[in-house]
């Protein structure tokens, strides 16, 4: 039987995060981590679980670790043991994977309103490549191997169901990465496998306190999809309850290009990994001089550059805009230092934000453009002082981008100073009153409403070099308003 149309759902999600922490070496031996590298070099009988080959802990993703701990408010456990997870598949040489259970390295915590359940530390699995038909051997498709990414330090950071929706997860994910990317714990590149995400996806009617039944989608390394494949599960879950069907606890895999979920494995078959202390390795202690070095090498963090963004008079926005990437708060911090003592800190942000990024390709940094921080920092201050308008501070920005320069030079060059004055503007305005009479006399009424069509006649007669502030005050004094 059907539910009802009317009852409304919900969406209740967790995120698990596999982040691979940017360290020399692997997580338990000595091998060199390297991306592209040529196939199953970058190994040793550690890596490769040979029999008798013991692993050794890596102090420097202990120290990342704890970095991340910090940076996301978590408590650090002061002791924390490795775990074997037991589980077969033809990546996993040692038939499990040495991570961390019931005792991880940081617990509790938040980011962004999201909050943190656990970060541990594990080993990555290496990489298995399914050949398609141009990798067939004697007419048979087969798969490979490379043991290279095997052993690689891992941190997972799991969250509480507090997500809401696919856009709430994706801007979890943006802070979160432009986070680890600030504290320098991984490089984050989603295209690399540097960074992957699991999402926990249940429905319930809204209201209700009691979960839905949960599915998982695998492994999704790109914001975009990840957004797109909890969309999908959503409408699909919701689809199953209006049929009065049910949904069934699985592990999906999201299809970007289709948009197909199509399922993994079913709860029937989902592991039971017979977790057991690592007896090979000695349990976790954080001693002062970890901490304080953990400490020590903690960077301001983007959700607080925001908020001191904002403190400054930044819109929200573009506090988060400038903050969440790196480049841009920098580039703008150096338009402001050029600036000096009473910079007009809001107009800089705007003009970087609403103008310069939209003439530069989207994820270009500007540091890297023809436009100094310095010459935007200029360009704002031609405009405070009334030596340019606004709509001929665009095209100089134009020809900043083109080719560089300076802001007063071009504005000279290109014969874009400011009209202003009564001397100038007067007669200007009085020809666009004239050439208005109906106009003008719906102004003299107090009906303000039009005032841009005069406006607009003198800033085409003064090819846009006109105050639009001027221009009205001397439109109220000539009609005696």
């Amino acid at each position: 039987m059907s539910t009802q149309p009317s009852v409304r759902y919900e969406p209740v999600i967790g995120l698990e995060i596999h982040v691979q922490l940017k360290t020399r070496t692997k997580m338990f031996c000595g091998c060199e981590l390297g991306f592209g590298e040529p196939p199953n070099t970058r190994t040793c009988p550690v890596c490769l679980g040979l029999p008798g080959a013991l692993p050794v802990a890596n102090a420097e993703a202990i120290h990342l670790g704890l970095m991340i701990g910090l940076a996301l408010g978590c408590d650090l456990a002061p002791r924390s043991i490795f775990h074997r997870k037991n589980y077969f598949y033809p990546d996993l040489p040692k038939g499990y994977q040495i991570s961390q259970y019931d005792q991880p390295l940081c617990s509790g915590g938040e980011l962004g309103g999201v909050r943190i359940t656990r970060v541990h530390l594990e080993d990555d699995a290496a990489k298995t490549i399914h050949a398609g038909s141009s990798g067939r051997i004697h007419g048979s498709s087969h798969s490979v191997v490379d043991f290279n990414r095997g052993g690689t330090p891992l941190a997972e950071i799991v969250t509480e169901p507090d997500v809401e929706s696919a856009e709430q997860a994706g801007e979890f994910l943006r802070l979160l990465r432009t986070t680890l990317k600030a504290l320098g714990v991984s490089d984050v590149d989603m295209s690399q496998g540097s960074l992957r995400c699991d999402a926990n996806i249940s429905i319930r009617p809204v209201g209700q306190t009691e979960l839905g039944t949960k599915t998982e989608l695998k492994n999704m390394n790109s914001f975009r999809f990840i957004e797109q494949g909890i969309r999908a599960e959503i409408a699909r879950q919701e689809a199953l309850l209006r049929a009065g069907e049910t949904v069934e606890q699985e592990t999906l895999h999201f299809d970007p290009q289709t948009g197909a979920l199509t399922s993994m494995r079913s709860k029937e078959e989902a592991h039971d990994y017979r977790y057991f202390p690592e007896p090979d390795l000695t349990p976790i202690t954080i001693t002062p001089e970890m901490l304080e070095r953990a400490r020590a090498a903690l960077p301001e963090l983007p959700a607080a550059r925001a908020e001191r963004f904002e403190a400054l008079g930044l819109h929200p926005d573009t506090a988060k805009l400038l903050a969440w990437r790196p480049e841009l708060g920098d580039y703008f911090e150096e338009a402001v230092a050029a600036a000096g003592d009473g910079a007009d800190v809001v107009a800089i942000a705007n003009l970087l934000a609403n103008e310069l990024l939209q003439r530069l390709d989207a994820e270009a940094d500007p540091a890297d453009s023809k436009v100094t921080a310095p010459a935007l920092a200029q360009l704002v201050g031609l405009v405070a002082a009334k030596a340019v308008t606004g709509a001929g501070a665009k095209q100089v920005l134009d020809v900043l981008v083109a080719q560089g320069g300076d802001p007063a030079a071009i504005v000279e060059a290109q014969g874009l100073g400011a009209v202003g004055g009564e001397d100038a503007l007067v007669p200007v305005v009085q020809a666009a009153l004239a050439a208005n009479p109906d106009i003008a006399e719906r102004l003299k009424g107090g009906d303000m409403k039009p005032m841009g069509v005069i406006i607009g006649f003198v800033m085409k007669e003064t090819k846009g070099r006109a105050d639009g502030k001027e221009v009205t005050k001397i439109v109220r004094s000539t009609l005696g308003l």
